[in-house]
């Protein structure tokens, strides 16, 4: 376990790595850690899919009753903040944004604020919703092409159905298209488990606070296996970010190379 302390010089740093992936990727003196949780977000060199799940001890995001205020301790939430300053976009699926409310703004550490994106199949986003009407970051709601007609003055962007909804890899070719190409993947849970299902993300940050609440939704449900000798065993890091802790796991060291036929069936519904 690695402990990872953030200081104002090295999230400046981390901030300037963002801006110019010609700036220096060496880590400051004593910032190992962070530097190393925190740099391949930052870093510009590939397009990156990073999803973030933020849970107890128990894997639970939320009470029965959907009370999820706090799960993360403050550390928690300060580090959902980093990743979102230093992606270009944020992905939640509509049930989210229903459920929820949210704005997804940076407002825990200094940084730009990234695209919103909502997926959004059969066009239920309230019209009413908090970040459409902030006057914050960009939003960008993905439809089906067939959806009714979306709230006045939104950005849509329109994708062709596949069966019952998107296919994750169908987003994430439009998102680049428009130079969006780091992605953080927030939620829900099923929208976290699609991009996983279809193997599209590269990391995957389990962010644990030390609280046991015993029932409740769960951070991702994923597609279910018959053999323990299927299951995913990425590389992982473990850091202590001092009320919480992250497990940093790399997904590319565990690709599935999900067939044709089973990504099909993978597809983003409004259940997500």
């Amino acid at each position: 376990m690695y402990a990872a302390r953030m200081t104002e010089e090295i999230w400046q740093r981390l901030l300037a790595l963002r801006r110019d992936p010609s700036a220096t990727s060496q880590s400051p003196d004593n910032a190992e850690a962070a530097w190393r949780l925190y740099a391949p977000i930052a870093l510009r060199d590939r397009p990156l899919v990073l999803a973030q799940v933020g849970q107890s001890l128990d894997g639970r995001v939320a009470t029965p009753t959907g009370d999820a205020q706090d799960v993360s301790g403050c550390d928690g939430i300060a580090h959902l903040h980093r990743c979102r300053a230093l992606v270009d976009a944020v992905v939640v699926g509509v049930g989210t944004v229903v459920a929820d409310d949210p704005s997804l703004s940076v407002r825990a550490v200094p940084g730009p604020n990234p695209v919103r994106v909502v997926i959004d199949c059969n066009g239920r986003i309230p019209p009413n919703a908090k970040m459409l009407r902030d006057g914050g970051a960009p939003v960008l709601i993905v439809q089906a092409d067939d959806a009714p007609e979306p709230p006045p003055e939104s950005e849509v962007v329109r994708l062709p159905r596949r069966g019952g909804g998107l296919h994750p890899r169908d987003i994430l070719d439009e998102l680049a298209a428009r130079g969006l190409t780091g992605i953080l993947v927030e939620g829900g849970a099923k929208t976290i488990a699609r991009f996983i299902d279809a193997d599209l993300v590269d990391r995957l940050h389990v962010s644990i606070a030390p609280i046991i609440i015993g029932s409740g939704p769960m951070g991702t449900t994923l597609a279910p296996v018959d053999r323990l000798s299927e299951a995913r065993r990425p590389k992982v890091n473990v850091y202590d970010i001092g009320t919480d802790f992250v497990f940093d796991c790399d997904f590319r060291s565990v690709r599935r190379r999900v067939s044709s036929a089973e990504s099909e069936n993978i597809l983003m519904s409004d259940t997500a």
